[in-house]
């Protein structure tokens, strides 16, 4: 059940030595930091996923809820 659309699907991800996510890579190939996948989530760009405000008020990238947590951006292979 692929969706048929324009935006784009997160890959992969590369977190840093604490294990925060730095850099995400995108279904095109491209790279792209985690303050641009942020921005591009809340222009509609990448799909499947949505910025939250967390508890220490900072915003925040995750995958939409679905249930599944094979497809967490934790759980994505890093690069």
């Amino acid at each position: 059940m692929e969706q048929q659309n324009d935006k784009q699907q997160i890959v992969a991800v590369r977190k840093n030595g604490d294990g925060d996510i730095v850099e995400l890579q995108l279904s095109s190939g491209q790279v792209v930091g985690y303050k641009e996948a942020q921005q591009m989530a809340k222009n509609d760009q990448i799909d499947n996923v949505n910025v939250f405000k967390g508890r220490d008020g900072d915003e925040h990238l995750r995958s939409n809820p679905d249930g599944r947590t094979d497809n967490n951006l934790d759980q994505l292979p890093t690069f």
